[in-house]
């Protein structure tokens, strides 16, 4: 063989044992993790308090195994950290709500990809203090007349917007601030009574027949003020009001969504079952377009 082609080869059977040697001690490469980080913040409603079983890593905030953020990340496959908490109010997403219990907003970051909450409902005992002051007014009454909207009036709705809106927008800029990168979905309540009265449903909500459509105005302000303050902090809203009906708490189980104030199936009353936790779920997924 001529020198100068056996220095050729001789170059390139070097060069080619060279490559195979970097490709062999070269660090390996991955696709890019295109997992969804995911943070469930809110109250009672996110949390499905009074569904079994319950998540024991924080007993204090009655948080179910089977709550719709779990439904969500499990059908999505997303990496969920879950501090919904039963009772929690605006205040709790940047104060400790229980002894051991960090502020909300702690767990998201510039890295979370989707957020998910319910909030408002407990602000000025606003949920309880109309459903137990029209329960109780609905038994006094034997479920006549609407006594319930003849002692407060007005008062719930005008706490609502003096105190639980401006609240929210304070509440949401923060998660904004906190997660910049996020996509965020503000979900409203389903509905829990129907929107007229239904005679049969009095044992399991003793609310007076004139108070039941009081109610259901109440909860349909609260919805809308939640979502004008979503939709300002640039947040996707989850509307229930037209897939929730039909679905409340008079209806049969099976059917409903949310569990009666007496005789439910839940630990909770008047707060979603496991169907309605599901069907939270499945909602905000359709909304978001998450597969």
């Amino acid at each position: 063989m001529p020198p100068t082609l056996r220095n050729v080869m001789t170059a390139t059977a070097t060069a080619v044992a060279s490559v195979a040697a970097l490709a062999l001690t070269a660090p390996a490469t991955h696709a890019a993790d295109t997992t969804l980080d995911y943070v469930a913040l809110g109250d009672s409603y996110s949390a499905g308090s009074g569904v079994l079983p319950v998540d024991l890593s924080s007993p204090l905030c009655l948080r179910s195994t089977a709550n719709y953020p779990k439904v969500l990340a499990s059908r999505t496959g997303a990496r969920l950290t879950d501090v919904t908490c039963g009772a929690a109010q605006t205040k709790d997403f940047t104060e400790s709500q229980y002894p051991g219990v960090a502020p909300q907003i702690e767990a998201v970051g510039q890295d979370t990809d989707l957020v998910t909450l319910t909030i408002g409902g407990n602000d000025n005992n606003t949920f309880v203090g109309a459903m137990l002051a029209c329960g109780t007014a609905g038994l006094v009454s034997g479920g006549q007349g609407s006594p319930c909207k003849t002692l407060y009036g007005s008062s719930f709705d005008d706490k609502i917007d003096s105190h639980t809106y401006p609240a929210l927008r304070a509440a949401l800029g923060k998660v904004r601030a906190a997660a910049p990168n996020a996509r965020l979905a503000v979900l409203g309540y389903p509905w829990i009574v129907p929107a007229t009265a239904d005679p049969s449903c009095f044992l399991k909500l003793p609310i007076a027949s004139g108070d039941v459509p009081y109610l259901r105005a109440l909860q349909a302000h609260l919805n809308a003020v939640v979502e004008r303050a979503a939709v300002e902090s640039g947040a996707t809203y989850v509307d229930f009001a037209r897939t929730s009906d039909g679905h409340d708490a008079c209806k049969a189980s099976g059917t409903r969504w949310v569990e009666p104030l007496l005789f439910g199936r839940n630990v909770v009353p008047v707060h979603p079952n496991a169907l309605g936790e599901s069907r939270m779920a499945e909602q905000t997924m359709g909304t978001l377009g998450l597969g």
